[in-house]
């Protein structure tokens, strides 16, 4: 299961642009054999990005598993009746299809987005402010961690990178990005409230600058959080 989500993943996407399916390259990477099959096509050879397919790897990694999430314990509640783990896998992507668990990282660029420049931003940190007002800033606060998320800061270093090896050197959305994080962080409201950005907050940059669409980003998460959905339920029957 866990070497066929990527595939299937991969395939979905190319059948969504109409693009003959590409097959696994066992000689590649977890990374960069997915984004082989992403982007290849058979009547020209593809040009692997090492930093890309190693900033996938990472993303991959940080997505993998985290507590008992609403997709975990969905798959454990579905693997407790004895389903077959298809069936929980199934079940387990069901619920990480929701917005508020596996569609934040791409509700972060459509924030990102409509906040469109630096000079905005105050407009929308006071709206987020208002207990009133139904904005909510996406990519900020976490259930389990109450300071800012470690895989952040891993994700922040690594979107820099990404960004100097395809060599954008302005963009407008990691600008907005980081002047947010920087008011967030010293704004009274965000210290008190415990509000410090996650790891939503910079994967959906990364994925869009290696070309991949944000219809996708909740396709990835599937496919790094199997990893974790596999452990749990192999946890759960061989721990009595």
């Amino acid at each position: 299961i866990i070497a066929k989500m990527p595939t299937l993943a991969a395939m979905a996407y190319k059948y969504s642009i109409g693009h003959p399916f590409v097959y696994p390259d066992n000689s590649l990477g977890f990374g960069a054999n997915f984004l082989n099959m992403m982007f290849s096509v058979p009547s020209e050879k593809y040009n692997l990005n090492p930093v890309c397919a190693r900033a996938l790897e990472k993303l991959m990694i940080l997505h993998a598993d985290h507590e008992q999430n609403a997709s975990s314990s969905t798959v454990r509640l579905s693997g407790s009746s004895g389903a077959n783990p298809f069936a929980v896998m199934a079940s387990g992507v069901a619920s990480l299809w929701g917005p508020l668990h596996g569609g934040a990282n791409e509700a972060v660029l459509r924030m990102l987005e409509e906040i469109g420049t630096t000079d905005r931003i105050k407009i929308f940190i006071d709206k987020a402010k208002d207990k009133n007002d139904p904005f909510r800033l996406m990519g900020f606060g976490h259930r389990v961690y109450k300071n800012y998320d470690p895989r952040a800061m891993v994700l922040k270093n690594s979107c820099k990178e990404v960004l100097e090896s395809l060599n954008i050197k302005n963009d407008p959305l990691l600008d907005i990005a980081m002047e947010l994080e920087r008011i967030a962080l010293q704004d009274p409201y965000f210290i008190e409230h415990k509000l410090y950005p996650n790891v939503d907050f910079y994967s959906g940059i990364i994925y869009e600058a290696m070309g991949i669409p944000p219809q996708m980003f909740t396709v990835l998460f599937v496919v790094a959080r199997t990893v974790g959905w596999m452990s749990q339920w192999t946890e759960m029957h061989e721990d009595p």
